[in-house]
């Protein structure tokens, strides 16, 4: 008599279901970027609001300092990162802001996931918006003041600086989209946190520019790698309240 085979089966392993649970968390992270991204291409309402902003705040040190052009050097690191980081906040409250005026914030609380894989999303998407105005902003600011900053080695301090902006404003404009202040409620809970950051990366971009040793600026560099691997975690751990409440 005939044997039927039987199908072999395979040995689910906890490695297995770690990666069969992990691929839908970042398809959900990722699927919330690109709507981020779909939506801003069609409106480009963050785009567009953070480059004129920041263009106009560069312009408004241009005029108010114009005996200060001859010293670049000592002035522009941290003009350049006041510009950034009054851009960067403008379009993150924009992000979820848009969000809760389109009723699709709820949509996003209602969808069966691990609400931290919503966050990833969303900061992935606001950093991938701050870049960019950042990168171009660069040559312009360097052409306003007569000063470069196109510097390759600049790009880890902008990298750094710009995913802990993005990280830990993410959450604030998730915490602050909720209530009537909002547009005020971000930067007074946004700054003193991201204060150090913007200190240590105002420092190494001026060292970088004065042409100074590395080991001037490894510290600085350090903090803040410390401060992204750490609000790497701790946000999309509180994601979930603030959302709630």
């Amino acid at each position: 008599m005939a044997r039927i085979a039987k199908p072999d089966r395979q040995i689910e392993t906890g490695a297995t279901r770690d990666q069969t649970v992990l691929k839908p968390y970042f398809r959900v992270a990722w699927q919330v970027f690109l709507k981020d991204i779909r939506t801003e291409l069609r409106t480009k309402e963050i785009f567009s609001s953070m480059s004129v902003f920041s263009l106009l705040v560069v312009m408004v040190f241009v005029f108010a300092l114009p005996g200060k052009l001859k010293e670049a050097g000592d002035v522009a690191p941290g003009l350049l990162w006041i510009a950034f980081t009054f851009a960067g906040v403008l379009g993150l409250n924009r992000s979820f802001i848009n969000e809760k005026d389109r009723g699709s914030l709820e949509g996003l609380l209602l969808a069966p996931t691990e609400r931290s894989a919503i966050f990833y999303g969303k900061a992935l998407g606001n950093f991938t918006f701050i870049i960019v105005v950042e990168l171009l902003l660069a040559p312009i600011f360097s052409l306003l003041f007569n000063f470069s900053v196109l510097r390759v080695e600049l790009l880890p301090v902008l990298l750094l600086g710009t995913i802990g902006f993005a990280e830990i404003g993410t959450l604030f404009a998730a915490m602050a989209v909720n209530t009537r202040a909002r547009e005020v409620l971000l930067p007074v809970l946004f700054f003193p946190i991201m204060l150090p950051v913007i200190i240590a990366a105002s420092q190494s971009t001026a060292a970088i520019l004065t042409n100074r040793p590395f080991e001037e600026i490894s510290s600085a560099l350090g903090l803040m790698f410390f401060f992204d691997l750490i609000f790497l975690v701790v946000p999309a751990m509180l994601f979930e309240l603030v959302l709630e409440e």
